[in-house]
Order: C-alpha cells, then sequence, then structure tokens
C-alpha cells in the first residue's frame, strides 16, 4: 500500500466530513472534549481552505491485483497555508523561533484511527515545500502535542484564535538537507 497526498477536490467534501467527524470521536475519547465543538470545522472552513489552495487529503493507495483496479480511500486532511496568519500576529508566553521569515502554518489535521502516521506524511510533504513551518493545538489535544514535539517543533507560547480561544504554538525552521529527519 503507498500513500499520496493531493490537493483536496469539491468532491471530496463528504470524504473529508467523515475524516473530520473520526478525529472528533479521537479527540473525546483522549479526553479532549473542548476542541473543534460546535460544527467546527465545517464544510464553510474547509470550502474556505480550498479556494486558498491550502486544502489537503491523504489517500492510501491499494494497488491493482489480478485484473482488480487500483483503489484509493480518503484517509486524512489538512490545511497547509501560507502566511501570514493573523492569530499568529501576537504570541504571549513566550516569542516566535523567528519572527521575520515567511512561514506556512498546518491546521485541522484530521484522520481515521486505523491510518497510521498521517502525522508523519503531513510533515514530510510540508517540509518538502517550505522549511518553516508553524502549528498550533489546544492545551488539550495530548496526541497532537506528542507528534509536534516527535517531529521537532519548539514550543513557543500562546496564541489566541479569533474567538479568544488559546492555543500552544510551536515553529520548526529545518535545516535544509535534514528536514525529514525524525
Amino acid at each position: 500500500m503507498s500513500r499520496i497526498i493531493r490537493e483536496a477536490r469539491p468532491t471530496d467534501m463528504a470524504e473529508i466530513m467523515k475524516v473530520m467527524d473520526a478525529a472528533k470521536l479521537i479527540m473525546r475519547q483522549s479526553g479532549n472534549m473542548h476542541q473543534w465543538g460546535d460544527g467546527y470545522p465545517s464544510e464553510a472552513d474547509i470550502a474556505c481552505d480550498m479556494e486558498r489552495r491550502g486544502a489537503f487529503v491523504v489517500e492510501d493507495c491499494k494497488e491493482a491485483q489480478a485484473g482488480q483496479p487500483t483503489t484509493r480511500r480518503v484517509v486524512g486532511y489538512f490545511a497547509f497555508l501560507e502566511s501570514p496568519e493573523p492569530t499568529y500576529a501576537r504570541i504571549y508566553d513566550g516569542e516566535w523561533t523567528d519572527d521575520t521569515l515567511p512561514y506556512h502554518v498546518v491546521h485541522r489535521i484530521a484522520s481515521y484511527p486505523d491510518a497510521h502516521g498521517i502525522f508523519s506524511s503531513i510533515m514530510d510533504f510540508c517540509f518538502s515545500h517550505d522549511r518553516n513551518i508553524r502549528i498550533d493545538t489546544h492545551r488539550d489535544n495530548t496526541i497532537m502535542q506528542h507528534n509536534i514535539v516527535k517531529h521537532r517543533f519548539t514550543y513557543c507560547g500562546i496564541i489566541h484564535l479569533l474567538s479568544g480561544d488559546e492555543r500552544l504554538a510551536y515553529q520548526r525552521i529545518a535545516t535544509m538537507g535534514t528536514d525529514c529527519d525524525r
């Protein structure tokens, strides 16, 4: 089985929303009861990512066998958006590793519980496009915090969403040629 990442299309919306529902269930089961409530992320949020050409799906591909076609299954979603990110303009109780270079931000990472290694696949993709990546997560999202730290992001401080909710903010500037080291 192989994995590909491609830009999401409007025809992927139903599959993306199923992945979002699965990710919410994972969050609740791990004790993260408050992140992604009240219908977030919505189809409108995903459509906005698509308009910005920053919506991506992760597909697992099963190769064709004995006359059967290759099958593809959407197993993950993420937004990979160019800077600036308005909610990153102010950071509290810390500072960005570098606040002068352009960066990309990763938002709305979601996957099915049986799709392993999604975060690693996403980071490989992102760092192949930009060496300066920022990401944030909810204080209760211990799974995401574990993955972020595992992939050598540095904790930088707290940012506030437009709603006023706080998020833990991280940044990683990869060294050229070594960004896939884990």
